[in-house]
């Protein structure tokens, strides 16, 4: 299974890398919502997981973008984030987000959210 990670933290990046490596997914990276659209452009993945504030695209705006390509309709976006307001959470729903997890992210807990929405 192959998981997309949009996150500007490198730290959160490394951490997910090793969870979701260790789990046995194969993980690609992007630094933004603009790097992981253009992944998205050119690669298939069964999952992506996304933080919300960053710089150049944030996650409201990549989902909103992945969204509105017909081929992207049923792909499970995670929001992985510090951000805790209803509101935000509201944002991330009406833009497409499939699940909202708050940072620091519990790895088990991760691995059965991506495994409960791919299958």
């Amino acid at each position: 299974m192959r998981v997309l990670t949009v996150d500007d933290s490198r730290t959160i990046l490394a951490m997910l890398h090793h969870t979701l490596t260790n789990a046995g997914f194969e993980v690609l990276q992007a630094e933004n919502g603009q790097v992981g659209l253009d992944m998205l452009g050119r690669e298939d993945v069964d999952v992506v997981i996304t933080d919300i504030n960053m710089p150049v695209m944030d996650g409201i705006e990549f989902i909103k973008q992945v969204r509105a390509t017909g081929k992207h309709q049923s792909l499970p976006i995670l929001i992985l984030t510090t951000e805790t307001s209803q509101d935000k959470r509201d944002q991330g729903r009406a833009a497409g987000g499939t699940g909202w997890i708050v940072k620091p992210f519990d790895p088990e807990k991760l691995i059965s959210v991506i495994n409960k929405v791919v299958h």
